[in-house]
This record gives C-alpha cells, sequence and structure tokens, in this order.
C-alpha cells in the first residue's frame, strides 16, 4: 500500500471512528488507538500536501449535534485538549511551558479528567440562563431544560460575590450505581445496554422528554470558569470561589509547583480513582494563572497552557467460554468473544469484539482459553493476551465460520479485506435493517422519527424490506390501537420531509460500499444528477478525486444489481433530490486557483459554509499555511500560531466582510 492509499485509508477508518464516537455513541477503538491514527494521518498529510482534504478528519474536532436541538454558538470556543500517556511527555509539556514563560515560575493546577459529556453553563444575575452541549467546539446544542433536572446543578447561586455574567464548563455524567442498575434494567427488557456511563449520560441528556432525564438521576462536575470579571487571575482560586456560589467541583484538585508534584498527584489517582462514584479516564493539568494562560495561548485545536494524562488501561484475566458472530449493514461478520464475567474499570465484563480472522489467529485462541482483557480508554472491552500457562489439555481452537449465521449464505473475503463478508445483501436481515438504519440516519436522510427500534419493530411486523419501503408507510399502518395518532404522524411527516434532502447526501444514504460522506459529495457534485452516476464507466468514476479502482468498481456493482436499481427508481418516484441543488453548484470562478485557510470563529456565517462558498466560486480550502497559500479567512480568535506564520510569510488576512465583498455576496 502506497501513501496516497494509507491516507485514504486512514482517514475512512477516522471518520468512521468519529461518527461511532460522537453520534452513535458506540465506540469500538480506545483513546490511544485513535490519538496514533490521527497522528500518523497527520504526519502523511504533512509530507505529502498536494492530497489535502479539507474534509480530513484532521481538519476537524468530532462534534455530537444532535438536530433535535437548537443550535446556539459557544461565546468562547469549546477547543479539546492535547493527550498524553507517559511521564515522559507530561515532562516535555511542562518543559515547553516553561520556556513558553520565559521561565518565569508558575503553578499548576491537576484535576481528575471525568469521562462524561462536556456541558457549557452560562449564568446571569445568579440565575442559569442556558446549557449548551460541547458540539463541534464552536456551536452545540441547547439543552437547558434537561439540565435543569440536574440536582447537582445550581439554577440559583448562593452568596452575592459571583459575576453578573460568566460560563463555567464541566462534565456531565452518570454514576457508576445508576449505571448499573439501568443497565440491569434493560437487559431484564432485551433491550441493548449501554458501553459506557459517558454514552448513557449523552444519551440520557438528548433525550426530549426532561422526566425521562430526571429519572435517569445524572451529576456534574464543573471545572472551567469563564466571564470579563472573574474573582482572581488563579484558576484554582476561581474554582474554589464557584464551590462557593453553590457549584460542584473536583474535591481531588491540587494546586502544585513542581514536576515531582504533579508525578506524585498521578500516581495517587491511578489507584484512588476507582474509589470514585463516577467514571474518570486520566488527570487534566493547567497552568494556574490565566495571565500566563493568555501569553501562552492555543494550538489551531487545543491551548497551550493544559494537557491530558490518560489513564493506562486497567487489565483483567479469565475464561474464553464461546465466539459467536454479528453481521453488519455491509455484511461484515465480526467475531465476539463471550467470556467469564469480570470486574473491570469500574463494570461488569462479559463480551469483548475479536474484530476479524487475523486477529484470532494472532493469539491462537482456544475455546477455554484464559485471557487478558483490557478497557480501552476506559470503555471499549478487548483481548489483549492469553495466559498459555492455564491452556486446558482437551481446548480446541476457534475456528472463524464460513457461513453467515442469520441466513446461511456461504462467506466471502474480498482481496486486501481483513473482514468477512456476507454475500446476500438483499436478504440477510441484519443487513437490510443496517442499510435502513444508515438512510435514516442524521448525515443522511435525517428522518429523526425513526430509530433502530422502531426500523426493527416494522421489518419484523413485514412493514419495509428495504428502505424506499419507509415512503408507503402510512398512519393507519403504525397507529396501533390507534392510541400513537401523534407520533405515527411524527414519523409519516419525517420521512415525507426526507424528500428535500441534497442530492449529496441521497447519495450517501444509498450506503454503497466504501463511499462514505465525503465521497459522496464528491460524486455528486461531478456528476451532478442520479443517472450521470448510474451510468459511469470505470474511467469516469476514477477522474473524481479521492475515487479509486476499488471505490469505482463497488459504485458500479452496486448500480448494475437490478433489486438495488428497482430500489433507486421507486425513491425517484418518491420525489427524492436526484439532482443536485443550485444553491450547491458553482456560481463564479472569482476564487480559481486560490488556495484559502479559514480560521477563527465567525459572526455572519458558519466555517462550512465558508467552505462551501469558497467552492463554489472556484477556491480550493487548504489546512495549513504554506507560501501556496493565496489568503486567509480569518474570524475571531485566529489562532496565534497561523497568525504568526501568516506574518512571517506575508500571506494577506481577510476578514469575512471583505471576503463577501470579495465574492459578491
Amino acid at each position: 500500500m502506497d501513501e496516497k492509499q494509507r491516507i485514504e485509508q486512514l482517514r475512512a477508518e477516522l471518520h468512521a471512528h468519529n461518527h461511532r464516537y460522537y453520534v452513535l455513541n458506540q465506540p469500538t477503538i480506545d483513546d490511544q488507538e485513535f490519538d496514533r491514527l490521527m497522528r500518523e494521518l497527520q504526519d502523511l498529510e504533512a509530507k505529502h500536501p498536494e492530497l489535502y482534504d479539507p474534509n480530513s478528519p484532521t481538519q476537524r474536532v468530532g462534534s455530537d449535534l444532535n438536530q433535535e436541538f437548537r443550535q446556539v454558538a459557544h461565546k468562547y470556543p469549546m477547543l479539546s485538549l492535547a493527550n498524553t500517556y507517559s511521564e515522559q511527555e507530561v515532562a516535555e509539556w511542562y518543559e515547553s511551558v516553561r520556556k513558553g514563560l520565559a521561565g518565569e515560575d508558575f503553578d499548576v493546577c491537576c484535576e481528575m479528567k471525568y469521562d462524561g459529556l462536556s456541558i457549557s453553563l452560562t449564568y446571569e444575575n445568579g440565575r442559569l440562563i442556558r446549557a449548551v452541549t460541547r458540539g463541534d467546539g464552536v456551536q452545540g446544542d441547547d439543552v437547558t431544560e434537561n439540565v435543569k433536572t440536574i440536582r447537582s446543578i445550581p439554577l440559583v447561586l448562593t452568596g452575592n460575590a459571583y459575576p453578573q455574567e460568566f460560563e463555567i464548563r464541566g462534565e456531565i455524567l452518570m454514576p457508576w450505581v445508576v449505571f448499573e442498575r439501568l443497565n440491569a434494567e434493560r437487559e431484564a427488557a432485551e433491550e441493548p445496554l449501554f458501553a459506557n456511563p459517558r454514552n448513557a449520560a449523552s444519551g440520557t441528556l438528548k433525550s426530549q422528554k426532561s422526566e425521562l432525564v430526571a429519572s435517569r438521576q445524572l451529576d456534574a462536575y464543573l471545572y472551567y470558569l469563564l466571564g470579563e470579571e472573574l474573582p482572581a487571575d488563579g484558576h484554582y482560586e476561581n474554582l474554589q470561589a464557584a464551590a462557593s456560589w453553590g457549584f460542584k467541583i473536583s474535591q481531588g484538585m491540587r494546586k502544585v509547583k513542581t514536576l515531582q508534584e504533579v508525578y506524585d498527584f498521578i500516581r495517587y489517582w491511578d489507584t484512588e480513582r476507582k474509589n470514585l462514584p463516577v467514571a474518570t479516564d486520566g488527570i487534566v493539568l493547567k497552568v494556574n494563572s490565566l495571565r500566563q494562560q493568555r501569553a501562552l495561548g492555543y494550538t489551531a485545536k487545543s491551548p497551550r497552557w493544559a494537557i491530558a494524562y490518560k489513564f493506562k488501561a486497567e487489565r483483567a484475566c479469565t475464561r474464553l467460554n464461546e465466539v459467536t458472530y454479528q453481521v453488519g449493514r455491509t455484511g461484515a461478520v465480526t467475531p465476539v468473544a463471550n467470556m467469564d464475567p469480570v470486574q473491570l474499570a469500574g463494570t461488569t465484563v462479559k463480551r469483548a469484539t475479536l474484530n476479524n480472522e487475523d486477529f484470532i489467529r494472532s493469539f491462537d485462541l482456544h475455546i477455554g482459553d484464559y485471557v487478558y482483557v483490557e478497557k480501552g480508554g476506559e470503555i471499549i472491552p478487548k483481548i489483549v493476551g492469553v495466559d498459555l500457562d492455564q491452556r486446558p489439555i482437551i481446548a480446541q481452537p476457534v475456528q472463524f465460520i464460513t457461513h453467515c449465521p442469520e441466513c446461511g449464505a456461504k462467506l466471502v473475503r474480498y482481496e486486501g479485506e481483513a473482514a468477512h463478508y456476507c454475500p446476500n445483501d438483499a436478504g440477510c436481515p441484519p443487513q437490510i435493517k443496517g442499510r435502513i438504519e444508515h438512510f435514516i440516519s442524521r448525515k443522511a436522510m435525517n428522518i429523526d422519527s425513526l430509530g433502530p427500534e422502531t426500523v426493527d419493530d416494522y421489518y419484523r411486523h413485514g412493514l419495509i424490506h428495504n428502505f424506499a419501503d419507509l415512503y408507503d408507510i402510512d398512519v393507519q399502518q403504525i397507529n396501533g390501537d390507534g392510541s400513537r395518532t401523534k407520533s405515527a404522524m411524527k414519523i409519516v411527516n419525517g420521512i415525507k420531509n426526507s424528500i428535500n434532502v441534497p442530492f449529496e447526501r441521497v447519495v450517501y444514504a444509498l450506503g454503497i460500499r466504501f463511499v462514505g460522506e465525503t465521497s459522496a459529495r464528491l460524486l455528486a457534485r461531478h456528476f451532478k444528477t442520479m443517472d450521470a452516476l448510474m451510468n459511469a464507466s470505470m474511467e469516469e468514476l476514477q477522474e473524481v478525486e479521492g475515487i479509486g479502482e476499488v471505490m469505482a468498481k463497488s459504485i458500479i456493482s452496486y448500480f448494475h444489481d437490478e433489486k438495488n436499481h428497482q430500489i433507486v427508481e421507486r425513491l425517484r418516484g418518491y420525489g427524492l433530490q436526484f439532482a443536485l441543488s443550485t444553491l450547491n453548484a458553482p456560481v463564479s470562478t472569482k476564487l480559481e486557483g486560490r488556495s484559502i485557510v479559514i480560521s477563527g470563529v465567525f459572526a455572519q456565517h458558519s466555517r462550512d459554509e465558508y467552505k462551501m462558498m469558497i467552492e463554489q466560486h472556484g477556491g480550493k480550502n487548504v489546512g495549513s499555511i504554506s507560501n501556496k497559500t493565496s489568503f486567509i479567512l480569518a474570524g475571531e480568535n485566529m489562532g496565534p500560531s497561523k497568525l504568526q506564520k501568516a506574518e512571517k510569510l506575508g500571506i494577506p488576512i481577510i476578514n469575512e466582510e471583505e471576503f463577501l465583498q470579495m465574492i459578491g455576496s
């Protein structure tokens, strides 16, 4: 595999992991592995600037936006922290701070890193007026009504020493005891279990029913105060003041001066955290002085004055009893280890993914083996080793299945693929339901009135056999005994309204193997109509940037399948968008030949809207500044490193008003 192919592969993998983590709340790798893949991609992209993609995972922070809530812009962007996994990396950060402050003395505030859902709370005159999730860091979901049900968050502050207006940030969490009880209830009701307390807290906070949120007994710890009139220059001192106003802050927080004291704090909590009532996955270190924080500034994605140290995964040994197999929407078959229950990072673990046949062979797994299990990033259990000394004499090697466990079709393994696939995509239930769930998802047709449980119910009752069948559903069919008219109407209207979804997302919604969100948009903009895409040759498809031979073959195979062709024609008949909207079509060539970097926070349009405008007028979005950059479109809080580099290279900087005048908007 050459480096270009590796870049494409990494982008696809990281997009998928971002989607699972932030949208589906179903992560499949730990934070350390995600960071390793991201670093590899960053290094390769720096080596190959000609392969720049404005939609690369390196160009954005993962999003948890949910369109069911009103979107609110953050007054101060909510950036993520850089992660470290060793004391050596902590020492390197400490030294970089010392150099950045030119040798000036500084204190470090050490805090627990709570593993929950980030929240921003705004108070005016001592009263809570707004609660917003992190979202994409620039804007998030307004979940004020739900947050008001969390008893540890004060609605009215105590005393009168607080600023007239300020923002406080923290984590919303589900305590271990509540999480265990909730999963026990869901297991008894044969409902899918939450993977961890973070997922449970996230799913709860985004519920449309505040009474459900109240029943889940969420908790919150606050860790950062922002505003124009804060009590002190010290972060630690400000949080102590916040505690006096009624906020719940970490009792384990400590202000230290030396690197050795930082190490002592890390080592103490690496063990003691297991006694806490909520999930933690590391330590956060912050330069205490706000003045010194401002002096140190930010990189493009994270502050230089803070860093997160992630704890090493906890490990346990347990017995492997059985390997079962799951089938995904693309037909990929995933083996799952079923083990004796074992306590790990605060939860009971009974299952772990085995990835694929090669993974099983790499450990030479036998039924009855005693295996070492870790929860990577305190989230997803995975097998990391085998205790061969405990292997039973009669243990038999795990044999990967040859036929689909759901429909019985003979499995295939495509060249260059690690996974086995069930080829019976038209008759295998998990694939059928998976494609429907993909079709209705937010980034596809965005039919938010439906969910996986509803899809499963409709499929089992014979209402739907593919996603085109959704458009035949009427209220009477799903109204049951007549008591669900309101929800039935919402579902039918949601399906009906989806015909207005743009062509690019319709292409993505089809679920063509290997065609992701970015590829679908590129294909839609190149071919402009569904007919042109359906009739495109191998050569024509590969003319599109980022479309290689494997993806081109998959597209041709999809449209040449008679069943798929019939479904697409039915969608045409229902009125879905089968051509590129003039809103997304090229407008002019005013920016042709120009490479443009976007930085900062904007008032009139979002960053994504500006990126679309640049493309519509013939320009090219780039993520990093070089001597080939034409100009920088800069909003508020432009990254200091970008500003410094632009000044060094003499790159022009224009604001959004000047940009809009330039394109005649």
